[in-house]
């Protein structure tokens, strides 16, 4: 019997790699760039895609909230973890929910649509039960690097091939205001399929084929609309994955935020409110990497007085839809998990 390969081989890496830098390009463009013919590509995109290894979604940026984000830190009483990540998983307004510390605590990023809607969430909508021991909610004041979709230690492609499939600017253009029922619409396919065929968008909103081309076009030039390669991080060698939490005088805060941003472990840094005010994740190949990285590259930051580390256990929700296929199930939570 065949033994199922658990590791990607070159191709997919690559494949990967160059959907990290434009999740809509043409299947023929990859192949062309990567000397494959299309077919092979398409054929090796729809295996990912099938055994959810990779998917691309397409989301608001997440500098676009104009009434900010939010990352909220829950504590939970043993095995109620999984049900309350359940609970935000299925918010429309939240992303990456993570288990994390061991199965006992839940993170993840809020953004809301207005300011009302960011008040509202904060008050009355976080999961408030016996089960849910603590809330920690630090808003995201700067952030330093936030492409958690581009994975800079994958490297899979030549620095040539990088500049053929790297997209060319797009001229940025004026706010374009509150979007649309039609926007909202759009961008809920895109958050479920990010290579929806404009066929599909157009059935979604109600308009042509071409005003969704030239609205995805004037959504990516105004910053709105990004698209993210979402894929298994072990599946490409990279298996552990961590948060960490620093506590940085407001004086050297810039400086050291800047540091880790260039840390080629470094998905996501961002300045916080709290008293840990350097918020960061990291992935890593393997626990000992990890420990490298700490006692070494974080070492050598010498503004950093405290530095906690949780290491993530499960991602359940990423930047698009839920991400966990066990989060999908149609299975009910306990009552008490949304109160």
């Amino acid at each position: 019997m065949a033994v199922e390969i658990l590791e990607a081989d070159d191709l997919d890496r690559q494949l990967i790699h160059a959907l990290q830098l434009d999740g809509r390009a043409s299947f023929s463009r990859i192949a062309e760039v990567l000397g494959v013919s299309d077919q092979t590509i398409a054929r090796r995109y729809r295996r990912l895609r099938t055994r959810d290894l990779l998917r691309i979604v397409g989301v608001p940026s997440a500098d676009s909230a104009a009434h900010g984000r939010w990352l909220l830190r829950l504590r939970c009483v043993p095995g109620a973890a999984r049900d309350v990540a359940a609970v935000l998983a299925r918010r429309p307004d939240t992303a990456w929910v993570q288990i994390v510390s061991g199965g006992t605590e839940v993170l993840c990023i809020a953004r809301a649509r207005s300011e009302d809607d960011s008040e509202q969430f904060l008050l009355d909508r976080l999961p408030r039960s016996a089960r849910v021991a603590d809330i920690a909610a630090h808003s995201v004041l700067h952030t330093y690097y936030g492409s958690p979709h581009r994975v800079r230690g994958l490297s899979a492609l030549t620095p040539r091939q990088v500049r053929d499939l790297t997209l060319d600017p797009v001229p940025e253009t004026a706010d374009i205001g509150p979007l649309s029922d039609g926007d909202q619409r759009l961008l809920d396919v895109l958050a479920r399929d990010g290579r929806a065929a404009q066929a599909e968008l157009a059935a979604a909103t109600g308009w042509s084929q071409s005003t969704v081309g030239r609205r995805l076009d004037r959504l990516r030039a105004s910053g709105v609309l990004h698209y993210y390669a979402e894929f298994d991080l072990p599946y490409v060698g990279l298996h552990t994955a961590a948060r960490l939490w620093a506590s940085v005088p407001p004086a050297d805060l810039a400086a050291t935020g800047r540091a880790l941003a260039g840390h080629p472990e470094v998905v996501f840094a961002a300045a916080t409110t709290g008293s840990a005010n350097l918020a960061v994740q990291v992935v890593c190949r393997d626990s000992r990497h990890l420990y490298r990285y700490l006692t070494e590259r974080v070492a050598a930051l010498k503004a950093v007085r405290q530095l906690e580390t949780t290491p993530i256990v499960r991602n359940v929700k990423r930047a698009g839809t839920i991400l966990d296929p066990a989060f999908r199930a149609s299975r009910r939570p306990r009552p008490d998990a949304g109160r």
